[in-house]
């Protein structure tokens, strides 16, 4: 215990038994001086009133740095909190929108793709019986056509080629432009990375039960004390100041990464993403 706090049992209990406040405490210190010490009488006596009002300025100097101290982390706080809250409301907002939109492939139940087929046989069919019934002259024109259609063919198969042999390697994103993993997976927007961590463990994980580490170039994540579930370096930079994750569902870490450029991939470990 510092020297200053000391004796701030005995003076604490000294203070309780005064009810009229800080005025009756100071009666009773100044009557103390008066009264058992040469404190006013002294040699020192003409020095007494600068003394008192010396030490009263050195702690009210103090106190008002603890007061900017405090209200500046006060502050600081508050920003982070809001921070926090925007960064969320854009998260929900980004899964609503997402929900909106719906899935890109529909997949069809039985009788919907029954009926599909006989709609695509109906207009084949006709297509058929309109070609049985052209004229020679229509026969000759669709042969040159057809030729044309198949040169077209093999060129757009060759420019094919080309695309296909330049995307070797490359992974195909998931809906949301990212990649799945055994671990986790990933996403990203315009300026954002989302990666979600699932924690396969038996109760409910709270914020003091995880690791999480965001640097520039670097990502860790796991549970204290365990192995980290993913401990990556990034494919390219991010803004650790402006980034934040979250607990979803209580098994479920998602870590909301601000890009500072353009990212074909999360992890140096990953393939980069094929898109067109």
């Amino acid at each position: 215990m510092a020297d200053s706090e000391q004796f701030d049992g005995m003076l604490l209990a000294l203070a309780q038994h005064h009810t009229g406040g800080i005025t009756d405490l100071l009666d009773t210190f100044f009557s103390f001086l008066e009264r058992k010490t040469d404190f006013f009488t002294g040699v020192e006596a003409a020095k007494a009133e600068k003394l008192v009002i010396s030490k009263f300025r050195e702690y009210q100097k103090k106190a008002k740095k603890k007061v900017e101290e405090q209200a500046k982390e006060r502050a600081e706080r508050e920003a982070a909190k809001q921070l926090k809250e925007r960064k969320q409301r854009e998260a929900e907002e980004r899964k609503r929108a997402e929900a909106a939109s719906g899935p890109k492939i529909v997949e069809l139940d039985d009788e919907e793709a029954a009926r599909l087929k006989e709609e695509i046989a109906a207009k084949q069919d006709t297509e058929n019986d309109g070609k049985a019934a052209a004229s020679d002259d229509t026969t000759a024109v669709g042969t040159t056509e057809a030729k044309a259609e198949e040169k077209k063919t093999a060129e757009s198969g060759s420019e094919s080629e080309e695309e296909n042999e330049e995307d070797k390697g490359k992974m195909k994103p998931n809906r949301l432009n990212g990649g799945d993993y055994e671990h986790y997976r990933w996403g990203q927007i315009l300026n954002e990375v989302e990666v979600r961590v699932p924690f396969n463990v038996s109760f409910p994980i709270k914020g003091r039960d995880v690791v999480c580490d965001i640097q520039q170039k670097h990502l860790k994540i796991g549970l204290k004390g365990h192995k980290p579930i993913v401990d990556e370096e990034l494919h390219a930079k991010v803004k650790p100041e402006e980034s934040f994750w979250t607990i979803e569902d209580r098994k479920l870490v998602v870590i909301h990464l601000t890009k500072v450029r353009h990212m074909v991939t999360c992890f140096l470990s990953h393939k980069r993403l094929f898109l067109r």
